[in-house]
This record gives C-alpha cells, sequence and structure tokens, in this order.
C-alpha cells in the first residue's frame, strides 16, 4: 500500500510538472506574441559595439541600428532607409559588400568571419562579422541580416589578434613589391610555422592568400577610380604575370578586370539624345 502511495505521489508530481512546463510555454508564446518587431529590433541600440542591419533581397537597408548609421557617417536611421551599398560605400567596396550577401542569400551563411576594415574614424580596425538568409513565415528567403563587432571594443582582442596586426600592416604597406614569408615571419618576431598557423587561426587563410587578397582589393579598387591601363595596374598592386593575376581576379570577385573595367566605363559613359534637325 506504501509502494502504491509512493506510486501516486510520483505520478502526481510527474503531471504537475508536465502541466507546469505548457502553462510557462504558453506564457511565453503568448508573452512574445504581445511584443512588437520594432520594439526588438531597437534593443540592437542597446549594444554599443555592435552593428547590424536588415536588407531586402535588393541589398536595400529596411532597418538598420544607430551603430550602423553612425558607422557610415549619418545621424539618423531615415537617411539609410531604403539605400543599397551602392549609395552608401565606394563602389569597389559595395561591388563586394553585395556579391557577399547574394551568398548569404543563397542560403550560405557566415559565422564569425575576422575582418581587417576602416572604422568610422578612417583607422584600420578589426572586425568580426556574421550573416544569415532573412526568412519569411513559408521559410522563403526574402533578404538577408548580420551583426559586425568592433573587436578592439571587446573582450574577443587578444594576444593572438594583436601579434597579426604588426605582419598584416606590413603587408598593406608593401603589398606591391615582392614579399615573403620569411620576411614577414622576422617583421612578426615569429617562426614561419607560428605565422602560418595564426593566420590560418584568425584569418582563415594562409599569408600567400592574404597578400593576394590584398592585391586583388587594391586592383579592384584602382580599375573602378582610375582609368590607368589593366597592365599597369596589376603591376602596381604588386602582379607581374598578367594572366595569373587575371585568373585570380575572376575567381575572387567573379569577373574579370576587363569585365569591371567595361562596367565602369559605361556606368561613366552619359547618355546621347539626338538632336532635333528642323526640316525644309
Amino acid at each position: 500500500m506504501q509502494q502504491n502511495r509512493r506510486l501516486l505521489i510520483y505520478s502526481s508530481c510527474y503531471y504537475q510538472g508536465i502541466f507546469l512546463y505548457y502553462v510557462i510555454t504558453m506564457l511565453k508564446d503568448t508573452l512574445l506574441n504581445q511584443v512588437s518587431v520594432k520594439q526588438v529590433l531597437t534593443m540592437f541600440d542597446m549594444l554599443p559595439d555592435i552593428i547590424f542591419w536588415i536588407k531586402d533581397t535588393q541589398t536595400r537597408v529596411v532597418y538598420a541600428n544607430q551603430m550602423f548609421v553612425e558607422h557610415l557617417g549619418y545621424k539618423n536611421l531615415e537617411q539609410v532607409l531604403g539605400k543599397s551599398d551602392s549609395d552608401l560605400s565606394p563602389n569597389h567596396i559595395a561591388k563586394q559588400f553585395i556579391a557577399d550577401d547574394q551568398k548569404v542569400m543563397s542560403g550560405e551563411t557566415v559565422t564569425d568571419r575576422l575582418e581587417m576594415n576602416i572604422n568610422k574614424s578612417g583607422e584600420l580596425a578589426w572586425f568580426s562579422t556574421s550573416k544569415r538568409p532573412l526568412l519569411d513565415e513559408n521559410s522563403e528567403i526574402i533578404g538577408s541580416y548580420g551583426v559586425t563587432r568592433h573587436l578592439q571594443k571587446t573582450v574577443k582582442t587578444l594576444s593572438g589578434i594583436d601579434e597579426l596586426k604588426v605582419p598584416v600592416q606590413y603587408i598593406r604597406d608593401n603589398f606591391h613589391i615582392e614579399l615573403s614569408i620569411e620576411k614577414l615571419a622576422q617583421v612578426a618576431h615569429l617562426s614561419v610555422s607560428a605565422l602560418e598557423r595564426r593566420f590560418k587561426k584568425y584569418l582563415a587563410k594562409t599569408p600567400k592568400q592574404f597578400i593576394r587578397q590584398i592585391r586583388l582589393d587594391n586592383a579592384r579598387r584602382l580599375l573602378v577610380e582610375t582609368k590607368l591601363p589593366i597592365a599597369q595596374i596589376a603591376y602596381q598592386s604588386g602582379f607581374s604575370d598578367h594572366s595569373y593575376f587575371s585568373r585570380h581576379f575572376k575567381l575572387m570577385f567573379d569577373e574579370l578586370p576587363s569585365e569591371l573595367r567595361q562596367q565602369r566605363l559605361s556606368s561613366d559613359t552619359p547618355s546621347v539624345i539626338p538632336s532635333e534637325t528642323s526640316s525644309a
């Protein structure tokens, strides 16, 4: 009889637990249904080291927090709403953002990607970026969203990242000349193997890959912002082999240097309106 009573107590506690869980779940669902999406989004303004944005499928900003707005040099959200990357960033950077967002909207994700970029004061700084596709109730992709953290304002600024600052800056200052891994290791006061491990760990690429990326980024900027011949741009960016330059440019940006240059020339060419001729 005592055993039956114990089973009865256990059974009662079990069903009380299920009921309590059900009630809590209902309360949570009810509470979340009462919270407006706008109120949740404004919570990102409470995170001073986070840059947050939401874009539609045309990469136009539909929402961003105040840090995003100020990072671009604006004062309020209304100044960036409806604008695309092409409106908000230099052309060569905008193209990279757009290509990145298109990959995310195809289903890819970006998680804590370490990047060295320009902060709002114009200085080089470390950022960590994550991006996801934005889904509707039917799991259809309707845009993208992401966050970027300025690592100098977070505890993630570790000694490993700090030790990369010297070789990274050296690459940025000298990418146009021949660079050896041995020289980079010497500048960083690291062994070659330690330097390569650190690059792979924090930048997810080897020193050689990072050097090539910096050179290609510079070449892309020159193709957009100048009228220099492509061969000269390749040479000034540190490429002595033109076919090697074109091949890796295509791999990184999904278009040849000549194609990007043609797009740039086409966008700069004003449309010609034929003049009216009077008939005799």
